[in-house]
């Protein structure tokens, strides 16, 4: 009788992990003594004098990491995108990881965090999932006071005329709380402040999140932090942060968080995390500072863009790449059998069984995320993730797709063996960047009208066949106008679970439109969100969040985080 063989979780893995002294992996990268700043022993910040000194160097080359329409059965974009560095570091390539920050919200709600899985990780795990560097602490905290300041002005008199029936800023938290959504602040009396209805977005949706994260130095934090528009006063015109006078304090608070993290991956491949938005409902991408100093250090970079190809992937060829001046070499687009098989009609609870038909019908949602990034001119390579639960049949079947279409493909097994299991994927990736070059160019020019730019999104990514915009969208897209502020990029704040804005409807849908139901002005971050079907800015905790599975043992080590 066999017995089988016990899967090690996340944490164990990491627990169990050789960690070197983050000095080691700085001195991989030629790091100077004076542009480390560690944060203990395994992780540190980097100077953005780096930046400065190497401003000559040329750059690495960008890959980005992207996915189908995630699922509950997950993609393991995360995992494939340390696997990737790794097993590039393991063919003798400098290669870096640059990867968001996780948000407090999914590691103790439902999602889990956002440092990779199995052998594919980076470490110190627990810190990166938990309070890490105080980043988003301190995201929260220049929103909060923005948000202080704004209400003491009113309570002060008022001299900008503030309309508060109008104040567009809210506060926010770093957790999934939906009793915040809908707040009144000010009641008590006349030395409470001034009484009006209020809420409350998950800090990762938060204007100063993504301006933390587009802004290319310190200079530019601050430009853009002024430029927040808060409210409006009662001419219905726009109040900034510059009218309050509170940018330089608000850049004060993040003078240290705007600094990149360096920490290391499973197998001391080095790896820079930082700034952490939603892709759908935010921007989906680390850093702007973090991913250029990367290529500045490195030779290749291995990035990700949160969710499917429709979100995370649009927003960074989109808007990122545009504003950064940073042309991506290659795209992998990661897929599940798992996945495309729910993609296909089958249940989660069927999804170890061998489906082949339904696996097949899922795969037109691979086919849709592969149209998307040929539209952007950028060559790619799908990475078909391998869990222990697929059959060969079904590994065949989806390879021998690929194969027929001249989809260029790499099995990948990175969760179960680290940068070994990925060595075909990275041999498959830089054929590819060797015999292909980069076309890239977005989708559309921003001077189109706001009109055209959601179309050219909606149509192209999503396979819409059209867009429906709400009466309060049309009129906001009447006062945009007149305000100057059309020629931004779109933001699309969209469901991930769908390439339309109902998140029912998986696999490839078809005639279907897309309805924007508002837009609000992120002119700090230099885009207009535009606000679709019914997703939330503050997300939920589910009945039984990841919180209830965490504890701490008598020797200070974390328990159940994953």
């Amino acid at each position: 009788m066999t017995t089988k063989k016990q899967i090690k979780s996340d944490l164990q893995i990491a627990q169990e992990a050789t960690i070197k002294p983050i000095k080691e992996i700085a001195e991989q990268l030629d790091i100077l003594e004076a542009e480390l700043e560690p944060y203990g022993h395994y992780k540190a910040k980097l100077s953005l004098s780096v930046m400065e000194r190497l401003h000559t160097k040329q750059d690495g080359k960008v890959i980005l990491v992207t996915a189908i329409n995630p699922t509950p059965a997950g993609e393991g974009k995360s995992t494939v995108t340390v696997g990737l560095a790794q097993a590039l570091h393991r063919l003798g390539k400098k290669a870096i990881v640059a990867m968001r920050e996780p948000s407090l919200g999914p590691v103790m709600g439902i999602k889990g965090g956002a440092a990779g899985g199995g052998y594919a990780q980076v470490l110190p795990m627990e810190d990166i999932n938990l309070h890490f560097t105080g980043d988003l602490h301190a995201i929260t905290t220049a929103n909060n006071a923005l948000a202080a300041i704004l209400d003491n002005h009113i309570h002060q008199g008022n001299e900008l005329r503030i309309d508060t029936r109008k104040i567009t800023w809210k506060r926010v938290v770093d957790l999934n709380d939906r009793a915040l959504r809908q707040v009144v602040i000010g009641l008590g009396g006349p030395m409470q402040g001034v009484p009006r209805e209020d809420g409350f977005d998950i800090t990762v949706a938060s204007e100063i999140m993504a301006i933390f994260c587009l802004a290319s130095d310190l200079q530019d934090l601050k430009r853009r932090l002024a430029s927040i528009v808060v409210a409006y006063n009662m001419d219905n015109e726009p109040v900034t942060v510059a009218d309050l006078g509170a940018q330089g304090a608000l850049t004060l608070l993040l003078k240290d968080a705007i600094k990149p993290n360096l920490v290391q991956t499973l197998e001391h491949t080095p790896a820079l995390i930082h700034g952490g938005p939603f892709a759908n409902i935010a921007h989906g991408c680390n850093s702007v500072i973090a991913t250029k100093m990367a290529a500045k250090l490195g030779d290749y970079v291995v990035t990700e863009a949160g969710f499917g190809a429709d979100l995370g992937a649009e927003k960074f060829l989109n808007i990122k790449a545009r504003m950064a001046d940073i042309k991506p070499e290659t795209v992998v687009i990661v897929a599940t059998i798992r996945a495309l098989k729910m993609h296909g009609g089958v249940p989660k609870e069927r999804l170890n069984e061998e489906n082949i038909e339904a696996l097949e019908a899922g795969i037109e949602n691979l086919e849709k995320h592969i149209e998307t990034i040929q539209a952007f001119g950028v060559p790619y390579v799908v990475a078909v993730n391998r869990f222990v639960t697929d059959s060969k049949g079904e590994v065949e079947a989806l390879i021998n797709w690929c194969t027929s279409k001249n989809v260029p493909v790499a099995l990948t097994e990175v969760w179960e063996k680290g940068g070994e299991g990925g060595v075909m994927l990275a041999e498959k990736l830089l054929e590819v960047m060797n015999e292909t070059e980069s076309q890239f160019s977005p989708l559309y020019d921003v001077s189109a009208s706001i009109p055209e730019k959601v179309e050219a999104i909606a149509k192209t990514v999503y396979g819409a066949k059209g867009v429906d915009f709400a009466p309060k969208a049309l009129k906001q897209i009447q006062q945009f106008e007149a305000n100057g502020w059309d020629h931004l990029p779109i933001c699309m704040a969209k469901t991930q679970y769908s390439l339309s804005d109902d998140q029912t409807k998986l696999g490839r849908p078809t005639d279907f439109k897309i309805t924007v139901r508002e837009f609000r002005p992120s002119l700090g971050a230099g885009f207009l969100v535009a606000l679709t079907g019914s997703i939330m800015t503050m997300p939920g905790l589910p009945k039984k969040p990841a919180a209830l599975n965490m504890d701490i043992d008598e020797n200070g080590h974390a328990l159940g985080i994953f």
